[in-house]
């Protein structure tokens, strides 16, 4: 990718960031009604998430008009250019209708090689976790600093994040429950954010199930940057969703993909 379009890129990409953060930060804690999506279940979504996207709908359809979207609230656009962004406006509506800091707005960008770019950005934290396009780098309100994934290479020193106590279906739970019993440290409820602390050396593992793209590309591409490996739990790729692994190390990977696949 030319240079120049790399960086009409990563300026488009925090554009979209602070106009998410502007459409969310006045409705974060506040008396907001959640609507439920899913029958049978709960899948939240609130007026945030929906101005959030149509906030980085708008700043696309100006500044970006070939690309193609797809969104989680508002679907798919088709584009001519080869690069599709993709648009989580609330990663963790369920944490945000708590009152908890750990959702995120995640803008990702793929072409036909994958993830490219990424952001997960924090409004209520001030924290950017960026990566993709030659960066690797947290800002925030201690300035900027660089990611980089730690080296934990024995499983029984890592520390292991997930969303959903269950993972995803029975069989799913029990895998997960393979690789939990011989991390020293498993930690539930982060959303986007285990992925972002993975990605700045704070925890080594992520495993989830369930996931749709808008879940996943732009924390793959972060991880990747900081030098994490993100694959499905057959190690294929992982960009559509799915069955999401997620390593600081490739020892790490190789020991948590064996259990995970171990039903005996």
């Amino acid at each position: 990718m030319p240079q120049h379009d790399a960086r009409a890129i990563i300026d488009t990409a925090h554009a979209l960031a602070d106009e998410a953060g502007r459409a969310i930060l006045p409705l974060f804690r506040s008396p907001l009604t959640a609507e439920n999506k899913l029958a049978g279940g709960f899948d939240p979504v609130t007026a945030a998430d929906r101005a959030s996207e149509q906030a980085m709908r708008a700043i696309l359809a100006q500044r970006r008009p070939d690309d193609a979207i797809l969104g989680e609230e508002f679907g798919s656009q088709p584009g001519t250019s080869g690069l599709t962004w993709v648009l989580d406006p609330i990663d963790g509506t369920r944490a945000f209708i708590c009152g908890a800091p750990t959702w995120g707005v995640l803008i990702g960008l793929r072409d036909d090689s994958g993830p490219i770019y990424g952001i997960i950005d924090q409004p209520h934290t001030g924290e950017r976790f960026e990566g993709g396009l030659g960066l690797a780098r947290l800002s925030g309100p201690r300035g900027e600093s660089p990611l980089a994934v730690r080296g934990t290479t024995d499983l029984a020193l890592a520390t292991l994040m997930t969303t959903f106590p269950e993972v995803g279906a029975p069989a799913e739970g029990a895998a997960f429950r393979r690789v939990a019993a011989q991390a020293r440290l498993t930690r539930y409820g982060m959303d986007c954010y285990a992925y972002a602390l993975l990605a700045l050396g704070h925890v080594d593992l992520v495993i989830e199930a369930g996931l749709q793209a808008y879940d996943v590309v732009a924390p793959i591409a972060v991880i990747r940057a900081a030098g994490g490996i993100v694959t499905d739990w057959q190690g294929d790729d992982p960009s559509h969703g799915g069955q999401i692994i997620a390593a600081a190390t490739p020892e790490l990977h190789r020991a948590a993909l064996t259990l995970l696949n171990d039903s005996a």
